[in-house]
């Protein structure tokens, strides 16, 4: 802030900023935002190790305890994960499809302020009334006002409740991007995995997130308006809302891991300098996938009695849903066989990926078999297996993308020595980290435990555990110094294509101008930006200074953090029961919404002159 106000730039960054709507800026803001994120859940992880590194901790209190584990959990799914993913999307998908923005660039600001204006709610609860305690899945009766009163998890509930809002519009935008968007002559067939991963993953939040909104909808009104949908002593059904949590819970994971999947799907192709094999067996396992998600969310509680049939059902989805995972296995592996390997730092996060993964896809089928299920359910070796797939699948998965991408967002390279050191540290603080919590599982030690006594085995188990938490941090740590180190000494992209890429991203400038293509590619190819310059023809992304017209595009906008700030006033009034506040806060909301939708719909037109003395810059127009 200070810096901004000594360099008069507050105006900057409202104009710029604040106000875009351009999704490669937006995809921007979603990556710092997960990266603050990241360190934020990080900090709540290596407290909680730290508590555990012995018998008998007194580093937290069972209350704060109770509340670091809840944000740590919350924070990295849904404030971490999620704008990791969103800002992927947003970064690279447009540009890959041939597109010169989302289908629907307001509502793509709105998701973003939404997001964050959720992420903010649940980060002051620390410092403001209190931290919500029932866990990131919020079970009842811990949830319900009898046993876990004050606002804690009423932050929580409005912080979901908000950010899903902007989650559930995201879903519809990329749905809509990619299915109407597409350059002419990209057919389903031609489009890049990344693009499918984008598609699939949109349409199952479009299914997921309502019954988690609801879930937590009805929680709020058993806890603000004394409802009963949850509490036993009023005939409520807790099973009912771990129903409705988990239909919205397993899918999210894939939501979470698929767009790894698909950034994989790009990155080894293009460090292997090979197509990619089985590219509709990717395709369809992918689809697979996610019609299978939704069959499997009652392996989350067998133990709870539902009955031999429907345990024998969700048992065999689970194991059926390994097949699928496994075929992207073995595609990404065969494009590697034979293929010219360079081992950047994307590559790098692909091949720790790997064994990663497949550990956590494994000690998941364990899970799936209903007897084991019962013995290895609550402990360690459910937190071990989640975490596997979660930071082996999804972190890896991003970050390959984000050091894959970054010189298209920034136009500089990340330096990939210091980039080797991070995943080195990553990858291996990560298996000393969780290789004994699988142990600790078998030798009965159950999550959430605040403390436990010396004697039982657990200590040197717990102990290293710690030690692997603190290297995965130097990670980070590395991972932060990267960024700042490579910013003041830039490696600057000329050629738009500092990979040697495939896709049509890699045949713009980097980093992209704000209309994206001069002129829309008309694709041939699967893999046309590789295809282009196998056969000579990069000459035709240059254009004509007579065939140059204007592009229309759309205004920046100051309504989406209007709408965001209406929400927060909202959504903190129902947070501390102040209704006055709460109806305040909804008046605003709609009338920023009716001050959007008839006095704030205006695009701008770049002119033909602007556009040519931009590409002119850049070299791309015919002599």
């Amino acid at each position: 802030m200070l810096f901004l106000t000594k360099t008069k730039r507050w105006g900057w960054l409202w104009r710029e900023w604040l106000t875009t709507v351009d999704h490669k800026k937006i995809g921007i803001m979603y990556l710092i935002a997960a990266l603050i994120m990241l360190f934020r859940g990080g900090v709540d992880a290596l407290m909680i190790r730290t508590q555990l590194i012995g018998p008998h901790g007194h580093f937290m209190g069972a209350q704060q305890y109770d509340e670091v584990f809840t944000t740590h959990g919350t924070v990295m799914i849904f404030f971490m994960a999620m704008p990791m993913v969103f800002a992927l999307f947003n970064v690279a998908v447009p540009l890959m499809i041939g597109a010169r923005d989302v289908a629907f660039p307001r509502l793509n600001a709105i998701s973003f302020w939404l997001f964050a204006i959720g992420a903010i709610l649940l980060n002051i609860s620390f410092s403001v009334g209190g931290s919500p305690s029932a866990g990131w899945m919020s079970y009842p009766p811990y949830s319900e006002l009898a046993f876990n009163p004050g606002p804690g998890e009423n932050y929580f509930l409005l912080s979901l409740q908000v950010a899903g809002i902007g989650t559930i519009a995201t879903g519809i935008n990329f749905l809509v991007t990619v299915l109407r968007m597409r350059a002419p002559g990209m057919t389903l067939t031609k489009i890049p995995i990344f693009a499918w991963s984008a598609l699939i993953t949109s349409t199952l939040i479009l299914f997921a997130f309502p019954p988690l909104t609801v879930a937590l909808g009805l929680t709020m009104l058993d806890r603000l308006f004394g409802a009963s949908f949850f509490t036993i002593a009023h005939q409520g059904m807790p099973m009912m809302y771990v129903n409705l949590f988990w239909i919205f819970g397993h899918p999210e994971v894939y939501i979470l891991v698929m767009p790894a999947f698909g950034v994989f799907s790009e990155v080894v192709p293009t460090f292997s300098r090979k197509a990619l094999f089985g590219y509709e067996a990717m395709v369809i396992s992918l689809l697979a996938i996610s019609f299978l998600s939704y069959g499997t969310w009652v392996h989350h509680f067998f133990e709870m009695g539902a009955g031999p049939a429907v345990n024998v059902f969700f048992g065999l989805s689970t194991m059926l849903i390994a097949i699928p995972t496994g075929v992207k296995m073995f595609n990404w592996i065969f494009t590697m066989w034979g293929g010219r390997i360079r081992l950047t730092v994307p590559m790098l996060w692909q091949l720790a990926f790997i064994p990663t993964f497949v550990v956590g896809g494994a000690t998941g089928v364990m899970l799936a078999a209903v007897p084991g299920d019962y013995q290895y359910h609550n402990s360690y070796f459910l937190i071990a297996h989640f975490h596997n797939v979660i930071i082996g699948g999804t972190v890896f998965g991003l970050l390959s993308g984000v050091y894959y991408w970054w010189p298209k967002m920034f136009g500089w390279k990340l330096n990939e020595r210091q980039g080797r050191w991070a995943v080195v540290f990553f990858a291996v603080g990560f298996w000393v980290t969780f290789l004994p919590q699988y142990l600790l599982g078998f030798e009965g030690m159950t999550r959430r435990m605040a403390t436990y006594p010396s004697g039982l085995g657990w200590t040197a188990l717990n102990f290293w555990s710690t030690i692997g938490a603190y290297i995965m941090a130097v990670g980070f740590i590395i991972m932060v110094y990267n960024i700042i180190w490579s910013r003041i000494h830039p490696d600057w992209d000329t050629t738009g294509d500092p990979w040697d890429g495939r896709t049509l991203e890699w045949s713009l400038p980097s980093p992209a101008p704000e209309y994206n293509f001069a002129r829309i590619p008309v694709v041939h190819a699967r893999d046309e930006w590789w295809e282009m310059k196998r056969e000579g023809r990069t000459d035709e992304v240059k254009i004509s200074p007579d065939t140059v017209k204007p592009i229309h595009m759309p205004r920046n906008t100051p309504m989406p953090v209007m709408l965001a700030l209406a929400f927060f006033v909202g959504a903190v009034g129902m947070v501390f029961s102040w209704y006055w506040l709460a109806i305040v806060g909804g008046l605003g909301v709609v009338a920023v919404l009716a001050y959007g939708s008839f006095a704030d719909y205006r695009e701008m037109e770049i002119d033909p002159k602007r556009i040519l003395n931009i590409e002119a810059k850049l070299g791309r127009v015919e002599s």
